[in-house]
């Protein structure tokens, strides 16, 4: 990862911002959560306590009805709840209970907290209702102050025919032991399993607390609610006690006292410290890796965008993506996409615009060189004939013989025919060469088409003693210029005739062979030097220079050849055969 670069300046901004955040998470947590989960449930238990405490004198619960409620508010905060008078009379000290009914008719309190603590399911498998008789076998608590009542705290229940229910009578028989049987008349049973120990924590608690100390009992007299940590002498957990003190319809006060244990959460506290270590150390890795995935999933649009603008920079508009994302970088994207899509089709038409400037240029300097080089051979060319006209003219003019005359005349025709047969050429070669002649192809037959050329040059054959031969062989249909290609056909075969033997035969095949058609014309005489084979198609070119006005060429007949078939993109070419020259032309594949 570059140091210099975005990703790893991110991925440093990121770490730093997460373990900021994450630190102060944990710092606060270590530092401020055990005093506020302790503010949270001090308060939560003083609210539902409030609630509890108003229902209990607007409603003049019975016995009945405070021991539900009773059950209810310690099920919903975990903790012990006592109703006890200014004096320390203990009205409610266990929600839950067994009255039981004496032979005598007094009523028995026997308290099931701690019993239900050890011997809970065991209690609940007995199924005991109102009306059973039943004989319990347990202590009466010492009072120090305190007033319990008629409440026994059971060591054994007896049920007749499901057996005893806790420890056996002789292991736990004291001097303060009792043993009474009666019929049950009320039962208040937690609905689920509770651990009640804290039962002994709440006397505890009450005996420390009673009689009240006289800043305690003025407060509680102006119903001031208290609430003070209390550490428990024998085990040292701290705790918490709430005083509520409520006024019955007769003008009496009730303390509604209850024990909130606060160990539990220094403990907590204490495992979240080790919790936090454990957890920071795979919050610091996993912070590394999220950072290192948010940084590198962010940049990594932008180094495509700035690796894009690079090679824009060098003129390279090619390989290209768009990022395919709904947001600004996307857009962004889409908008470097077109726009490398604009300059490289405007780059491609500026470099085929310069392109076709450069080939515009060097044709028209080859035009320039052409056109020097044409004038140079056509004024040669035209320089001889008219040399022998202006002579001749002259001789006519300082009166030359009568039998002469005719002679003069002669050969002054003859002359003003080669020249108007170089100016045609010339002509015909230029309209080639401009690049505007248009073919009107069409299909026709080659060999009709050259025995029409043959029949029209009947003449030049005879002159010479010249045979022409035409040899078709599974010929096929031509598609071409038919005009221009008589012409090509002309050129051959006059050609044939000026450099052939007298006497002898030209031999013209035309064979098929699949799509391709091929021609040929081949003549008796002199051979081309091998070396100048590729040279016979230039303009004015003769092999020998000597001869060129015996056989009354204008050394355009092959050009204006070449020119014609380049434009029907036929292939063609000239070889020498063991006894002349032959030129062969081939049509279609």
């Amino acid at each position: 990862m570059n140091k210099r670069g975005v990703t790893f300046k991110l991925f440093i901004m990121t770490v730093a911002f997460f373990l900021c955040f994450y630190g102060m998470v944990i710092l606060c947590q270590l530092l401020f959560f055990e005093n506020f989960y302790q503010q949270q449930k001090i308060g939560r238990v003083e609210s539902r306590l409030q609630s509890f405490g108003q229902s209990y004198v607007k409603e003049a619960w019975g016995s009945g009805r405070v021991s539900r409620e009773a059950a209810r508010f310690m099920h919903q905060n975990k903790n012990q709840l006592a109703i006890v008078t200014l004096d320390g009379k203990v009205k409610l000290d266990d929600p839950f209970h067994i009255n039981l009914r004496k032979a005598d008719g007094k009523i028995v309190k026997i308290s099931l907290s701690l019993f239900i603590s050890q011997f809970g399911d065991e209690l609940r498998a007995s199924r005991i209702q109102p009306g059973d008789t039943i004989t319990v076998e347990g202590e009466i608590p010492e009072s120090n102050g305190i007033s319990t009542g008629n409440v026994v705290y059971p060591v054994v229940i007896q049920k007749p025919g499901f057996g005893n229910i806790g420890a056996a009578s002789d292991e736990t028989s004291t001097e303060s032991s009792v043993k009474w049987t009666g019929t049950v008349t009320e039962i208040v049973m937690p609905d689920l399993k509770t651990l009640s120990g804290r039962q002994g924590l709440l006397l505890s608690a009450l005996e420390e607390w009673f009689p009240l100390s006289q800043t305690h009992l003025e407060k509680l007299k102006n119903f001031e609610v208290l609430e003070e940590e209390w550490t428990e002498p024998w085990t040292g957990v701290r705790n918490a006690v709430i005083v509520y003190p409520v006024r019955q319809s007769t003008g009496e006060i009730d303390l509604l006292f209850t024990v909130t244990s606060l160990q539990e959460i220094s403990e907590t506290n204490e495992a979240l410290r080790w919790f936090y270590l454990y957890l920071g150390i795979g919050g610091f890795a996993l912070i590394l890796i999220l950072s290192l995935f948010y940084s590198r999933m962010v940049t990594r649009p932008l180094i495509a965008l700035n690796n894009t603008a690079k090679r824009m920079a060098k003129l390279d508009f090619t390989a290209h993506i768009p990022i395919r994302q709904n947001d600004e970088l996307g857009s962004l994207s889409y908008s470097m996409y077109t726009l490398s899509q604009n300059l490289d089709f405007a780059l491609r038409e500026l470099q085929e615009a310069n392109q076709q400037l450069v080939e515009d240029m060097e044709q028209k300097q080859r035009m320039e060189a052409v056109q020097q080089d044409f004038f140079a051979n056509a004024s040669h060319e035209l320089k001889t004939p008219l040399s022998i006209i202006k002579g001749f003219a002259e001789g006519l003019q300082d009166g030359v013989s009568a039998g002469k005359q005719d002679h003069y005349i002669k050969v002054i025709v003859e002359e003003a025919d080669k020249m108007e047969r170089l100016v045609k050429d010339m002509l015909d070669l230029a309209k080639l060469e401009s690049g505007t002649l248009k073919l009107r192809k069409t299909t026709f037959i080659l060999s009709e088409l050259v025995e029409e050329v043959v029949d029209k040059l009947f003449h030049l054959l005879k002159e010479k003693r010249l045979e022409a031969v035409i040899i078709p062989a599974n010929e096929l249909p031509i598609h071409a210029d038919a005009g221009w290609l008589e012409m090509v056909m002309i050129n051959f075969v006059i050609n044939a005739i000026r450099h052939a033997e007298e006497g002898s035969s030209i031999t013209i095949r035309i064979e098929g062979s699949g799509e391709i058609s091929t021609f040929s014309i081949e003549n008796k005489g002199e051979t081309i030097p091998e070396d100048q084979l590729d040279q016979i198609w230039e303009r004015f070119y003769r092999a020998e220079l000597s001869r060129s006005r015996q056989t009354g060429g204008t050394g355009l007949g092959l050009s204006i050849v070449k020119r014609i078939l380049d434009l029907h993109e036929f292939r063609y070419k000239a070889e020498n055969t063991q006894n002349g020259v032959r030129f062969i032309v081939i049509f279609g594949g």
